[in-house]
């Protein structure tokens, strides 16, 4: 597995203090986050997944603790628009540049606004997708949030 990814790249060039993390993926398990999570040995709390949506029309990147769900009337309160809906995951993989599994909020194609949700600002370290499936990178949330330029909000589903 190259853990050189366009994500790694953009936290080196960004001067950022990350590690790496790789494990075994498995693209048939019901949530891979907590898969993630267990093949790490960290709370599932701690593993943050990326999902790219659509905010009115337009894309945009939330983050979220992988344990739970969003609430997609937070999401678009906290990126300013109407409504947000899952993106297709043909137009994620391509906008982003990376595979479903494999998504990361940093290096991708283009920057999209981004909001990232609040509990990763509880966490010394979270991990979020490293730019390919299996891989994984650790970082503070506060870190990840300043990189991204995101918006820090309650985004979890009750």
């Amino acid at each position: 597995m190259a853990q050189a990814t366009r994500a790694t790249r953009f936290l080196d060039t960004a001067g950022a203090t990350f590690t790496i993390h790789a494990y075994s993926y498995d693209p048939e398990v019901d949530r891979i986050g907590a898969a993630a999570a267990q093949a790490l040995g960290v709370d599932p709390g701690q593993v943050f997944k990326t999902l790219m949506v659509d905010a009115d029309g337009r894309p945009a990147c939330v983050i979220a603790p992988s344990d739970g769900e969003i609430s997609m009337k937070k999401a678009a309160a906290a990126l300013g628009v109407k409504s947000v809906a899952m993106m297709k995951p043909a137009d994620a993989e391509r906008l982003t540049g990376y595979r479903i599994g494999g998504i990361s909020p940093f290096g991708q194609m283009r920057p999209v606004p981004t909001v990232i949700d609040e509990t990763a600002l509880l966490w010394d370290e979270i991990y979020l997708n490293g730019g390919q499936r299996g891989l994984q990178v650790r970082l503070a949330g506060s870190t990840a949030a300043e990189l991204l330029q995101a918006a820090v909000a309650d985004v979890a589903a009750p």
